[in-house]
């Protein structure tokens, strides 16, 4: 991935692929190179600074099957995997709250946001301290407070995870701005790549 100016990983379901995913996450981290998780792809980056950063290697997600006690993402109080596919889901447009200062309100200009979800694992609240007190910044959560909507990091060009599906209200005419802040990103990227004469980093 030396020649990326910017990396996406996308939603999906099981555990194929997970560990290039992790590897990704991880590069554009390090690399400080332009990174845009959508729902699984926020997962993942979760998952990776978890176990690189905030110190818990074997860190995991429940939708895995790993054996890890250290799932951190998880079924949340209240879902349950007994009933039949889709039960579990949260479907449809919730509303977030978006933390100033961030990259959220720095990309959406406002605090109050809706989303479209299609997904059934969450962030679990039992890392949320020992997440953020690493240096993860939880950028969006529901208004109650209860579920982690959207995770980023701070001395970043743009590391944004996000829990929903922008992809589904953005528009050729009318780019999401959440894509439209991350293309704006990778070609800043990729033009300081140019002056600097360098293939990646």
């Amino acid at each position: 991935m030396k020649d990326a100016a910017g990396i996406i990983v996308p939603g999906g379901f099981g555990d194929r692929g997970i560990g290039g995913m992790i590897l990704s996450a991880e590069y554009a981290r390090t690399r400080k190179i332009p990174y845009f998780g959508l729902c699984l792809g926020m997962q993942i980056a979760v998952i990776e600074f978890a176990r690189h950063v905030a110190g818990i290697p074997d860190a995991c997600s429940g939708e895995f099957h790993d054996p890890s006690a250290h799932k951190v993402i998880d079924f949340m109080p209240g879902q349950s995997d007994s009933v039949d596919k889709g039960g579990t889901l949260r479907l449809g447009s919730y509303p977030c709250h978006i933390m100033p200062g961030t990259l959220m309100e720095r990309c959406y200009g406002t605090t109050d946001i809706r989303e479209r979800h299609r997904h059934r694992y969450e962030f679990n609240n039992d890392y949320r301290e020992i997440l953020s007190d690493a240096g993860l910044v939880i950028s969006g959560i529901s208004p109650d407070g209860e579920l982690v909507e959207t995770v980023e990091l701070k001395d970043h060009p743009f590391y944004l995870g996000v829990q929903y599906h922008p992809e589904f209200k953005s528009r050729p005419n009318r780019p999401h701005p959440l894509f439209r802040e991350f293309v704006k990103a990778a070609l800043e990227e990729q033009g300081s790549r140019s002056a600097d004469g360098v293939q990646g980093r």
